[in-house]
């Protein structure tokens, strides 16, 4: 390959259309917007959604529900992902962060009784499930609450 072999890749490049500049060039006239009517003014068009004056669809479904504004976003961590720490470990949620265990830091962490945990460690957490409590202390460690 040679420097007088290069091109553009195929369809990179495009010719903008120049509109309007008379009848030989199939797009004098109007500029290929047709015969009058809202479209063809400047600035003309209907806003998305706009059904012709008919009631739009997202005004005939009907509303239901409500968001939480204060409802808090928290991150679950079942037991066994807690296995990979060493034997006495503190676990907190910044060193699950690290880990890759919680994938964001939420408004929390709670940890869930799922699996089996086969080590003693301090888990720090925002909530703990019963059963998840019940399981840590009977395998030697103990819980905190951040």
């Amino acid at each position: 390959m040679r420097i007088h072999d290069l091109k553009p890749a195929e369809g990179s490049k495009k010719t903008r259309t120049r509109r309007g500049r008379g009848i030989g060039s199939g797009l004098g006239k109007t500029s290929g917007r047709g015969h009058g009517g809202q479209k063809s003014r400047s600035g003309g068009g209907v806003r998305p959604g706009f059904e012709g004056g008919q009631m739009p669809l997202i005004r005939r479904i009907p509303k239901r529900g409500f968001t939480n504004i204060f409802k808090k976003d928290i991150a679950i961590v079942n037991l066994d992902a807690l296995n990979i720490f060493d034997e006495g470990n503190v676990v907190t949620p910044e060193l699950m962060l690290a880990k890759g265990i919680v994938k964001k830091s939420k408004d929390g962490v709670k940890v869930l009784g799922t699996g089996e945990i086969l080590k003693a460690l301090t888990v720090k957490a925002h909530a703990f499930s019963q059963t998840a409590e019940d399981k840590i202390k009977a395998a030697g460690g103990t819980v905190e609450v951040v």
